[in-house]
């Protein structure tokens, strides 16, 4: 940890109140002291001074929701689908997410550590300092748990915040093809005993034709004894009622969304869950994307994700999900920042970070921009200069 001095900042985005130009920032072993107008600022001596240039600082992201862990390539999907074959179709065909499955099974830990380590630096350097991960690419416990190791592993390895989620139930696997309901048995009794150690949460893809609101709400009561909150994806490629099941259970967040309804919103809000927002995979589908204003004029904290995998949202960076909120959901430069900051971090319960102020961790990004209209203004660069985890620079 560093004790730091970050002046000359053109723009500072705190999420505690509007943007402060001509501003500095004060780091104290890893936790901010400082964050406001360099005319109030106290005299600091024997600090790491950097100046900024008059470039903007903004939090580090938080990336929500994220299937970084895995083996293979499915690009001959993507092509697929832009000759206008549909997700489902490719599904029945044996692709989707059991074509990841069968390639993530047979690679070895080591292998899915180089791999997913390679893709977790890119993002540090483009400027995300906290991630969560799902397992998921496994469906079975041997596979399942080396996926959640791998994830741990990561954060052990890398100057990143890692927060691990058990997503069993992402699809039926092969050797239960004729058996779903065999299969809600053996993730309930088998794999969550062994895999809860390593996760913090738990997942269902509550979607038609995937796992219905009844299995997944035994699932999550099966994952609570073992301490797991819930996560849900929810309303992704039809409305199946997984937002009303998060509202119902408390669940932390609800993801997706596309195909939310008002009464859905309304219920998140009521119930405090964050909904998280994956723009990536909505463009890469070419599908709706959620109804982000609808959502946040029903009071709910929005947050934004690259929802990161092989198939469907192959995004590492922050920077273009920011952009098609922006463009493509209609909210505004502030709005997308902070779902992909403040918005990102409430969705893992971190409550020290995703803000800019006295007492929160130093993770942070400098910008080779004035301001933070410039990432979706400039959608094609990596405008991060560079990035701070607790106050130290990642190189």
């Amino acid at each position: 940890m560093t004790d730091l001095f970050l002046t000359g900042i053109g723009q500072l985005t705190t999420n505690t109140g509007p943007p402060v130009e001509d501003a500095v920032l004060v780091v104290d072993s890893g936790i901010i002291v400082f964050a406001g107008p360099a005319d109030d600022a106290p005299e600091q001596l024997g600090r790491t001074r950097v100046d900024c240039g008059g470039n903007a600082v903004l939090p580090g992201f938080v990336d929500s929701h994220t299937h970084l862990v895995f083996a293979g390539d499915r690009s001959a999907e993507f092509a697929r689908r832009l000759a206008g074959a549909s997700y489902e179709e490719i599904a029945k065909e044996g692709g989707g997410i059991l074509s990841t499955v069968a390639a993530t099974r047979s690679a070895s830990e080591d292998e899915l550590f180089e791999h997913s380590s390679a893709r977790a630096r890119r993002m540090l350097t483009t400027g995300t300092t906290t991630i969560e991960i799902k397992s998921g690419y496994g469906l079975d416990v041997e596979t399942e748990t080396r996926l959640l190791r791998v994830a741990r592993r990561l954060g052990d390895e890398l100057p990143l915040t890692v927060k691990t989620t058990f997503l069993g139930a992402h699809s039926v696997p092969p050797e239960f093809a004729n058996d779903r309901a065999g299969y809600v048995e053996h993730l309930i009794e088998e794999m969550l005993p062994r895999v809860a150690p390593l996760a913090d949460y738990c997942d269902v893809f509550v979607e038609e034709g995937i796992f219905s609101v009844g299995e997944a709400r035994r699932i999550f009561a099966a994952a609570a004894t073992f301490g797991l909150s819930a996560r849900v994806h929810a309303e992704q490629l039809s409305h199946a009622g997984g937002a009303a099941l998060a509202a119902d259970i408390g669940a932390v967040s609800a993801d997706h969304l596309d195909q939310a309804t008002a009464e859905d919103a309304r219920a998140l809000a009521a119930a405090g869950v964050v909904a998280v927002l994956a723009p990536g995979a909505s463009y890469t589908l070419r599908s709706r994307q959620a109804p982000a204003a609808m959502l946040a004029e029903a009071g709910c904290t929005l947050a934004l994700a690259t929802d990161c995998n092989p198939g469907t949202s192959y995004y590492e960076a922050m920077g273009p999900i920011i952009t098609l909120a922006v463009v493509e959901m209609g909210l505004d430069v502030g709005q997308a920042i902070r779902a992909a900051t403040l918005g990102g971090a409430t969705a893992l319960g971190l409550e020290d970070r995703g803000w800019l102020g006295a007492g929160a961790r130093a993770d942070l990004i400098v910008l080779d921009a004035p301001n933070a209209a410039h990432i979706p203004y400039r959608p094609a660069s990596n405008l991060v200069r560079q990035t701070y985890v607790a106050g130290t620079p990642v190189s």
